[in-house]
């Protein structure tokens, strides 16, 4: 019995200290990890180098329905979306495994990943509440984050169908459409 709770002390810390590596919220390796609080601060002050960032994690949907980050979130919950079906990993190691396929994907076309790793684990529990979905978008069939109640049968994606601004310049953080 005591060789399994150190085995999962052992697994927990190194989860936090890849959380962390990644660049999470302590907000996360709290809900994420049994460590006590004060442990998470000592690690991550020994990882990061600093003391983590204060104040409130980010609640909102609408960030995730904007042009640019409604495309990286949905490159991200599709590969979540598939390693949930084809892996028996936990929920947050999915998350975690999810997000490194994600930098890797946009560092690999030269772009800046606009989603955080905490912006990422919100995403799947807005997903898993109801509050954000998967639509398929009409035109080129790909799925993308939405609201629960889109029209699926009209939805049409911000690759098919960018805003007028699109692609233009340094703001686009590298994306061209042209």
């Amino acid at each position: 019995m005591r060789a399994k709770s150190i085995l999962t002390e052992a697994k927990q810390i190194e989860r936090a200290i890849t959380l962390i590596k990644l660049g999470a919220r302590l907000q996360v390796l709290e809900s994420e990890t049994d460590l006590s609080y004060e442990r998470l601060l000592r690690l991550y002050k020994e990882v990061a180098g600093k003391s983590p960032s204060k104040g409130q994690l980010p609640f909102s949907t609408d960030w995730f329905m904007t042009w640019q980050p409604n495309i990286h979130a949905s490159l991200f919950l599709n590969t979540h979306e598939y390693l949930n079906k084809v892996a028996e990993m936990e929920e947050i190691d999915t998350i975690i495994k999810a997000y490194q396929l994600y930098l890797e994907q946009t560092q690999s076309q030269g772009l800046e990943p606009l989603l955080s790793v905490t912006r990422a684990w919100r995403l799947v529990k807005f997903v898993d509440n109801g509050m954000l979905t998967m639509t398929a978008c009409s035109k080129c069939g790909g799925h993308f984050v939405t609201h629960p109640h889109e029209i699926a049968k009209h939805y049409v994606c911000g690759l098919c169908n960018p805003p007028a601004r699109a692609g233009k310049g340094k703001a686009s953080g590298g994306l061209q459409l042209h």
